[in-house]
């Protein structure tokens, strides 16, 4: 089983705590009636094992008043978002691990690798069933896109956020939670990849983004559809599972930073000096969101050509629009399609291949297979 190092729940309910890089961390066990503990005696053998992973977001803030559901504070730690929902301990053995407590804006390369690294070691334990993230919803995509990529296991990754804090009448936090680790417990929830759980749907991490800056019901993806729902907590899927086409996996466990990826988004009257100011300050890619179906001027075009022939370095474009997808006929040869990527999960994608040391052409290679 888990290690027997006990956290204690002072250490688990600190506002904002990194895990060093990379040795990772022990989970701590919950029980109902003993806090967070870790005696091998507490452990329900009948039930499945399993762990979230706290990061902050909303699901983790409170408000000064029950109407208040804007600005907010984060600060509710892992071992409070348990208590608030004691019936997961009837479907699952739950283990918590304080990753950070911080808004998603402030998710960085430390966070993801924190996270990579402490999920890969423990989906790789046989008592193991799944893992949840408890995130923020504002870029809770990009970090389920990363993960998508970088956990290679048939076992559940289920991310899953709120719109509404803790303390708001009709918080959603609790419910979407239980379902979370519903989902995490659930053997059909196996071979699906990395997946979104919020308001009653099941999203998929690759393609589901976050539609509406308000509503509960923000995470869908148009095009693709969602993977499934729950009736009365209880998960069903539309299919049998499937994979992504072309989806790459790529290994960071050896890695304590991640290179700089910047997004440059078109507008009217651009301006072209972003590009060289981009690689300038340390960029090893860049995606544009371009207009359409990835249109950029030409203005912008000619310094694009001009860096890339000078550094080489690899440059994708993608939309604007929430969905549709970019045609290697709408782009410049130097340039890669993204495709069906969004900006923020182009970058993502193209984070990992620099990363991984890819050459311009290996870059082409992954995207292109993603559509094939």
């Amino acid at each position: 089983m888990f290690s027997k190092t006990i956290l204690s729940s002072a250490l688990l309910a600190l506002p904002f705590s990194i895990l060093a890089l990379p040795a990772p961390a022990s989970p701590a066990l919950f029980r109902r009636d003993a806090g967070p503990v870790l005696e091998q005696d507490s452990v329900n053998a009948s039930l499945p094992n399993v762990t979230i992973y706290a990061t902050g977001g909303t699901i983790a803030s409170k408000g000064e008043t029950s109407g208040q559901t804007v600005g907010y504070s984060v600060g509710l730690g892992v071992k409070d978002l348990v208590d608030a929902v004691p019936e997961i301990l009837n479907i699952s053995n739950i283990y918590g691990l304080q990753v950070a407590n911080v808004g998603s804006q402030e998710v960085d390369y430390n966070i993801l690798l924190a996270l990579a690294h402490n999920i890969t070691k423990d989906l790789a334990k046989e008592e193991t069933t799944g893992v949840v993230v408890t995130h923020g919803t504002d870029n809770l995509e990009e970090t389920a896109f990363f993960l998508d990529l970088v956990i290679n296991s048939t076992k559940p990754v289920v991310v899953v956020g709120s719109m509404r804090p803790a303390t708001a009448l009709s918080a959603d936090g609790p419910l979407n939670l239980y379902q979370a680790v519903t989902l995490a417990a659930s053997e059909k929830a196996k071979n699906r990849g990395a997946m979104i759980v919020l308001n009653d749907r099941i999203g998929a991490a690759f393609y589901a983004t976050k539609n509406s800056a308000n509503s509960l019901d923000t995470f869908y993806a148009t095009e693709q559809g969602q993977l499934g729902f729950f009736i009365n907590q209880v998960p069903y899927f539309y299919y049998t599972p499937a994979a992504v086409p072309g989806k790459p996996h790529f290994s960071v466990g050896a890695n304590t930073s991640l290179p700089q990826v910047d997004i440059i988004y078109t507008h009217e009257d651009n301006n072209p000096a972003l590009v060289k100011a981009s690689i300038e300050s340390g960029s090893k890619g860049i995606v544009f969101a371009g207009s359409g179906a990835g249109s950029v001027d030409d203005a912008m075009l000619a310094v694009a050509e001009k860096q890339f022939n000078s550094t080489h370095t690899p440059m994708v474009v993608s939309h604007r629009t929430v969905d549709g997808f970019v045609p290697v006929e709408d782009v410049q040869d130097y340039m890669i399609p993204s495709g069906f990527l969004n900006p923020q999960k182009a970058r993502v994608l193209l984070q990992l291949a620099v990363n991984a040391g890819y050459s311009n052409e290996k870059v082409r290679e992954v995207f292109d297979a993603l559509h094939p």
